[in-house]
């Protein structure tokens, strides 16, 4: 179920009702059952980035080789987001950062260490702010050029990675990001690491999950993200897991 298909349903069913308002005199009051229903799968397909509603999005892949990608969004974080290169060196690990623009200033060398790493570099806007789902196209094109720009000046790659804020995608948000060539990321594991959920729980949620070709997402925002992250590593070398990048999961290019 997509946009284009649920759009032509929806104008197939009121034009049938009035139709048939006009040849039986059925009332018009039915227009509101195919309106809701409209309604509520525009506002599902938004927030459920795997429903692929308004644009595809890479959220896991098929395989039956025992591998996982592991993501992180919303840094560079002066503390943490050091913390969790360490740790992803301890273990030989790579990850995708998806980062927000704001976030980059003062934390350049954290960025570089990123990429010198072996890490790859995704974007997740320049604000990540509450209504950056209400720009139009123009406005989420200079949110994306903002931080891809800033992501350039420090490393020199162009970013082909975007995950939307929230994992939310609107039409305006799929328009700029197929403008600009983006290669949009979802995942199949949502970590809820940013919740008062405690640490021994949201390892547990994400080891239960875990899966051939799972895209797991957590945050370098916080002290509990490392105690999740040992975790979930240890439990991927003690089961076979090889964790390996986000390109190479998907068989896609991080940069241009």
């Amino acid at each position: 179920m997509t946009f284009k298909s649920t759009s032509t349903s929806f104008i197939i069913a009121i034009s049938l009702i009035g139709l048939s308002y006009v040849l039986f005199g059925v009332s018009l009051v039915w227009l509101l059952l195919p309106s809701a229903i409209f309604l509520g799968l525009l506002i599902y397909g938004s927030a459920s980035i795997q429903s692929n509603f308004f644009a595809p999005a890479h959220c896991y892949t098929d395989i039956a080789e025992k591998q996982i990608a592991l993501s992180f969004d919303d840094g560079p974080h002066q503390e943490f987001t050091p913390q969790v290169l360490s740790t992803l060196a301890q273990y030989n690990a790579f990850a995708t950062f998806f980062v927000i623009g704001k976030n980059i200033q003062g934390n350049e060398n954290i960025l570089q260490q990123i990429d010198a790493d072996g890490h790859s570099i995704g974007n997740h806007s320049y604000t990540h702010s509450y209504f950056v789902d209400f720009k139009n196209v123009q406005g989420f094109k200079d949110e994306l050029n903002q931080t891809a720009e800033s992501v350039f000046n420090i490393i020199g790659k162009r970013m082909k990675l975007f995950r939307p804020p929230y994992g939310v995608i609107t039409p305006n948000l799929a328009k700029a990001s197929n403008g600009l060539n983006y290669n949009i990321i979802g995942w199949s594991i949502r970590s809820f690491d940013t919740t008062a959920k405690p640490a021994h729980l949201i390892t547990r949620h994400v080891q239960e999950q875990i899966k051939p070709g799972a895209i797991v997402l957590f945050h370098d925002t916080s002290d509990k993200t490392i105690q999740v992250l040992k975790q979930t590593l240890n439990f991927a070398k003690e089961n076979g897991y090889k964790i390996v990048s986000l390109e190479h999961l998907l068989k896609i290019n991080a940069y241009e």
